[in-house]
């Protein structure tokens, strides 16, 4: 089993929860959302496999995961990098965070603190297809305008990163 970090909105630990029971709860836990950029300026998206828990088949940010209990977010981040996308050796930063909350059609919640995390790589994915079946760089005016257009093909969490001007 998967387990979350719980978490208050200061990021104060208050416990651990399997992961999947935290999702259907809507409890606070501390996740990470990966951004990789290109030498020219270009996002890195994944979709996301259509079998996944939730938001299958929606385009987003490069990886996102969870810390596991005492995992340090850098480690993690990268361990899921690389499992995710294939990803290795890239020197990551945290840039921000955010919180929001969104509940899904299938019941489930999701409700994290999200560090986000910045690096630099050209290197094109290899995709483990477990989790993403595709990708593509964007500009990130071109990723703006196409979100407007077509909000319904990309998950919460990077409309939300957009609306805040993380990105």
């Amino acid at each position: 089993m998967d387990y979350v970090v719980l978490v208050d909105s200061n990021d104060v630990e208050v416990g651990v929860m399997e992961k999947m029971e935290a999702h259907r709860k809507g409890i606070l836990h501390r996740a990470f959302s990966v951004l990789i950029y290109n030498s020219k300026g270009n996002l890195l998206l994944q979709k996301r496999a259509a079998h996944k828990y939730h938001s299958g088949g929606l385009w987003t940010n490069t990886c996102c995961s969870h810390p596991s209990p005492g995992e340090d977010l850098l480690i993690a981040a990268n361990r899921r990098l690389e499992e995710e996308m294939g990803i290795k050796g890239i020197q990551l930063t945290v840039e921000n965070s955010m919180i929001y909350k969104t509940d899904f059609e299938n019941g489930l919640m999701e409700h994290e603190l999200d560090y986000i995390l910045k690096g630099i790589s050209d290197a094109d994915p290899v995709m483990n297809p477990n989790e993403a079946e595709d990708f593509r760089w964007m500009a990130i005016a071109d990723l703006k305008s196409d979100v407007n257009l077509f909000p319904e093909k990309y998950t919460f969490w990077l409309k939300e990163m957009i609306r805040k001007n993380i990105l």
